[in-house]
């Protein structure tokens, strides 16, 4: 065993990446670098309207249609659904359309360069139905529903039209505070759709094996949500749908829950043409058939005191679900719990509502909720700031929650929490208070104005409430021949550091070398289900379950007399293989338990709401050209406290990368739609910030370790997703006067603003007094 960082230094070291060698001498084996004897490959007929009735297919002779395998909603063996949290989304469309891109039809063939043109020549006749494609048209009374005529069809959704799911989260009675408020401000938020732009597009093989079931490989986050998917499709057990992750090139959430409907036709084609058959789309059909993040609107009302202090609010949250549901409910469940953040509400009600709309389904992104809610808060403190007359900094000074206090669900925060020394770490980092006071007398003359933003937020760690209880994660460790400790997991590796972090984790926890410990490859025939790869729960959850599991395996090694108490690796080894000689197997486990007492009230959203939060204040810095309208972030400076950071390279990667993409997510990404048809589908129309657009990326750590994860970590992935949008926007008023409540923000809109003859520039915008009360409401821009 080489040794090159010893145990005791390994976690909060930076041993190279377990997987990075591989991939830089390209040995790494993408989905699309494996073949099959005999493999075929698959395509997909997708509707072109936004809803309606399919009355016809027809198949013109021009094509060779013997050659091909022709899979319709009448081949699936199962129930004809792509099952994610409800059993409303259909494997293929059989009669009715809901959404542009809606797949209808699958093909194989051998050679695979056939298949556009047979894609092409099928002729599908529809009679096309009205359709919604706003959260605004979708709520209107006498609009369109969503879904099929059908009353059967909508069965699965929420009682309200159009709508998948909603929350009531109450905390005291908003009208006291109201009533007792000296200002009372109002504010509407908007955030568009992202694409989540991985490297690797979505591509599954799916071979069917008779009467040992369906077997697929491929990219993807969550092995067992594509088993769970499998097993309704072929009306299999769980035994006979074995899922097996390859090398993956990045997900951001887009391979959460997306990988069910590219594994299930896969295998669907497999099936029926007797063949393994790949089916890889290419950039357009991926970025117009998968999910995207949520689009939303958050209006919110607040109750304030002159002295500066939130009395209490209502805030209304609408996410954009698209057709169908994927994963919206737990999206909105999150983006409703981080509507309030790092703030003290003594009287707050959040209604939160995910309606459905005639666009391909949104789902999973980095964040998950958060960022579209915590976009709108911060947006509305500045705002609040303003009207007051109050510096952003004193505002929220006057009303951080602080260790003791409890959040908006009620969680008494247990855990250190100082919000105050974050803000003065970050401020002072990003030389806040000179730069503020020199761009002021700057922006007097200079065509280009400077101005600087922060946003204070918060990410939850963990699923919501009692979601981890549920889950009832698993992980194992056992032996190879060779006397190595293998980690046996459904966790994924895509790019994060997963396995590296892992690798430490057990390491550390065993007395061993990194380089000892063995990842096994998440196959669902040999490895449990850990929970999926999401909600910033693996390093914090599923690595306090290795560090349990490894120190089990230590236990038994050490008790059973094989390897002697306070091993060398060496005797270890020896001592693993000795054992093996003679038990044949080596195996332990540890499942999940909750650190301490958790409580939570699904239905009133009361209570603990996650196992640990990371905190964090990001501050940008932005130009804006007055002659090109064109927002630049300049300057970034990212601090969060995280517990403990267990491979700073790594930790700060994931930082720079989320802050990358909220710079675009802030003022660049836009998805462009038309009748509900993503247009600009491609890398050279979707515009995303390259490493020249972006700034430099200061991160900075403050260390607070957490009972809850493998040796104090928390959560780090989804967090630098919910500052940077916020952050860059508050500079952006900082440096022109002038509010803007919608993202992207691009050059258009803000030409349209600057050159407004009416547009006083400020942020609060011909304030309107209510002379009966003490109350003073701004008009909304």
């Amino acid at each position: 065993m080489p040794e090159t960082i010893q145990p005791a230094q390994l976690v909060g070291s930076n041993p190279i990446r377990k997987e990075g060698r591989a991939k830089v001498l390209g040995q790494a084996r993408y989905v699309d670098d494996i073949t099959m004897p005999e493999m075929w490959y698959g395509a997909t007929v997708r509707s072109n309207i936004a809803r309606g009735r399919i009355l016809s297919i027809s198949f013109p002779p021009e094509i060779p249609w013997h050659e091909f395998t022709i899979v319709s909603a009448k081949d699936i063996p199962g129930e004809n659904t792509i099952v994610h949290l409800t059993k409303d989304h259909p494997c293929l469309a059989a009669e009715y359309i809901n959404h542009p891109d809606e797949p209808i039809l699958l093909l194989a063939h051998p050679d695979k360069r056939v298949l556009p043109a047979a894609v092409a020549a099928v002729k599908i006749e529809y009679e096309v139905y009205p359709a919604v494609f706003t959260i605004e048209e979708s709520e209107a009374e006498d609009g369109p529903q969503v879904w099929n005529p059908n009353p059967a069809d909508v069965a699965h959704h929420h009682h309200l039209k159009n709508t998948f799911k909603t929350y009531l989260l109450q905390n005291g009675d908003p009208d006291e505070a109201f009533a007792a408020a000296d200002f009372i401000i109002e504010g509407e938020y908007h955030t568009g759709a992202q694409e989540q732009l991985y490297i690797e597009n979505n591509g599954i093989i799916g071979e069917y094996l008779g009467d040992e079931g369906v077997k697929v490989q491929g990219s993807m986050q969550c092995p067992y949500y594509v088993v769970h998917a499998l097993e309704l499709v072929f009306d299999l057990p769980r035994e006979k749908c074995r899922v097996i992750q390859t090398e993956t090139g990045g997900a951001f959430g887009g391979k959460e829950d997306f990988p069910s409907v590219i594994a299930s036709h896969a295998a669907l084609l497999a099936m029926k043409c007797g063949h393994p058959v790949k089916i890889c789309y290419d950039r357009g059909e991926d970025m117009v058939g998968t999910t995207k993040r949520h689009p939303s609107r958050t209006r919110h009302r607040t109750a304030v005191s002159k002295d500066g202090r939130i009395l209490g609010g209502t805030i209304d949250f609408a996410i954009d679900g698209g057709a169908y549901a994927t994963l919206s409910p737990v999206v909105l469940s999150r983006g409703t719990i981080h509507a309030a953040g790092p703030y003290h509400w003594p009287h707050l009600i959040v209604r939160a509502k995910a309606m459905a709309t005639n666009i391909a389904p949104h789902g999973a992104f980095r964040g998950f909720g958060a960022p579209q809610s915590l976009f709108a808060l911060e947006r509305h403190m500045d705002k609040i700031a303003g009207v007051l007359g109050l510096t952003p900094e004193e505002f929220r000074r006057r009303n951080f929650l602080k260790t003791g206090d409890q959040t908006a669900t009620g969680q008494h925060l247990l855990e250190p929490v100082d919000m105050q020394a974050l803000l003065t770490r970050a401020l002072k980092e990003a030389d806040y208070h000179a730069k503020i006071a020199r761009y002021a007398e700057s922006n007097k003359t200079d065509p280009i104005k400077r101005g600087l933003g922060f946003a204070s937020f918060f990410h939850g760690s963990g699923f919501t409430g009692s979601g981890e209880r549920r889950l009832n994660s698993l992980v194992e460790i056992d032996l190879t021949p060779d006397g190595r400790p293998r980690v046996l997991m459904g966790s994924t590796e895509f790019g994060q550091g997963t396995n590296t972090v892992i690798s430490q984790v057990a390491a550390q926890a065993l007395n061993l070398p990194y380089e000892a410990i063995v990842i096994a490859q998440p196959d669902t025939g040999h490895v449990p289900d850990s929970g999926p790869t999401v909600a910033s729960r693996t390093t914090m959850v599923v690595g306090k379950l290795v560090e349990r599991a490894s120190r089990s395996l230590c236990l038994t090694l050490t008790n059973s007399g094989y390897v002697p108490r306070g091993y060398t690796p060496e005797e270890f080894q020896a001592g693993a293989i000795a054992y093996l000689a003679e038990h044949g197997e080596c195996k332990v486990s540890a499942r999940y338990e909750p650190v301490g007492e958790i409580f939570w009230d699904d239905e009133k959203y009361k209570g603990d709401a996650y196992p640990a939060y990371a905190w964090a204040v990001y501050v940008a810095e932005v130009a804006v050209d007055t002659r090109t309208y064109q927002a630049t972030v300049t300057d970034f400076h990212a601090l969060q406290e995280v517990g403990k950071v267990l491979h700073p390279i790594l930790a700060e990667g994931q930082i720079q990368g989320g802050v990358a993409q909220g710079i675009g997510y802030a003022i660049y990404e836009k998805c462009e739609y038309k009748n509900g048809r993503m247009m600009n589908n491609q890398m050279t129309n979707y515009i995303m910030p390259t490493s020249a657009d972006l700034p430099p990326i200061h991160v900075h750590f403050e260390e607070t370790p957490s009972v809850q994860g493998a040796f104090g970590a928390k959560g780090i992935g989804e967090l630098p997703m919910d500052g940077p949008a916020p952050a860059i926007l508050n500079a952006v008023l900082n440096a022109t006067g002038i509010a803007f409540n919608t993202i992207p923000l691009l050059p258009e809109d803000i030409f349209e603003r600057m050159t407004r003859t009416s547009d006083t520039g400020s942020e609060a915008l011909e304030p309107a007094v209510d002379r009966d009360t003490r109350v003073e409401a701004e008009v909304v821009a």
